[in-house]
């Protein structure tokens, strides 16, 4: 993050859903009193959804409006819907920008962002180019559901998390929920430390060590409380018939 804001060059963070990879950018911002504007990426996203576009049913009045004598430019900044992207390129105050799980966006989004990331600028043609009065501190995150290309990772700086240590999980889980007893931070931790370990569809993250953590202290019963941590149904029957839990 030092190096991402020194530098003023993206940070690409890649790691397994639920480490605490978005919770950097809102640290981040918190941290440094910056605007977080956050694009979240899906199968789809084009520029209409990241960027801008048009607000046509303004546009529509207007036309309406041209016919009683009134003109009006259509595409003018007045008309103009300023999506993520072109809110933090034009934001006068301190920003990061969270450009969330990429990896879950097209090649042709990807190869989109590229001028962005590197000269921080965009182009829009009935407009022009606008670029960044002061760049904001990007940050991409990515589960690696693909792979992503070359040319992006080369505009970034890049980091992998992994999964805390038993230590620094309870020391999360205590800084995060400071109304959960000791006692059930660890029994959560060292639960979830063994279902690491355990063949599973989908491994549980931070997040959903902190949701164990609130279910234990409610029903007093790990076992009771998996489906907080597990949330694929062969994972519950697995973890019970293996006795993982047994014990703990």
């Amino acid at each position: 993050m030092f190096l991402a804001v020194t530098l003023e060059q993206p940070l690409l963070l890649e790691g397994e859903a639920g480490v605490g990879k978005t919770e950097v950018a809102r640290a981040l911002a918190l941290a440094t009193g910056s605007r977080l504007i956050r694009l979240q990426c899906h199968e789809g996203i084009d520029v209409h959804h990241a960027l801008y576009e048009w607000d046509y049913q303004r546009q529509l009045l207007a036309i309406r409006a041209a016919d009683h004598g009134t003109a009006a430019d259509l595409y003018s900044e007045h008309f103009l819907l300023r999506r993520p992207l072109l809110q933090a390129l034009e934001a006068s105050e301190p920003v990061v920008l969270l450009i969330d799980e990429i990896d879950r966006a097209d090649d042709e989004f990807e190869a989109f962002l590229l001028e962005l990331l590197s000269d921080f600028q965009v182009s829009i043609p009935e407009l022009g180019t606008i670029r960044a009065s002061r760049r904001p501190v990007v940050i991409l995150t990515s589960n690696r559901t693909r792979e992503l290309h070359d040319a992006l990772k080369r505009r970034c700086l890049y980091h992998w998390i992994d999964y805390p240590a038993l230590e620094r999980e309870i020391e999360i889980v205590r800084t995060r929920l400071p109304g959960v007893a000791a006692e059930s931070a660890r029994r959560v931790c060292e639960a979830v430390a063994r279902l690491r370990e355990t063949d599973l569809y989908k491994l549980p993250g931070v997040g959903e060590t902190l949701t164990w953590a609130r279910a234990l202290e409610a029903v007093g019963d790990l076992d009771a409380s998996l489906g907080a941590a597990l949330k694929v149904r062969e994972d519950v029957e697995r973890v019970r018939a293996s006795g993982v839990l047994s014990g703990a």
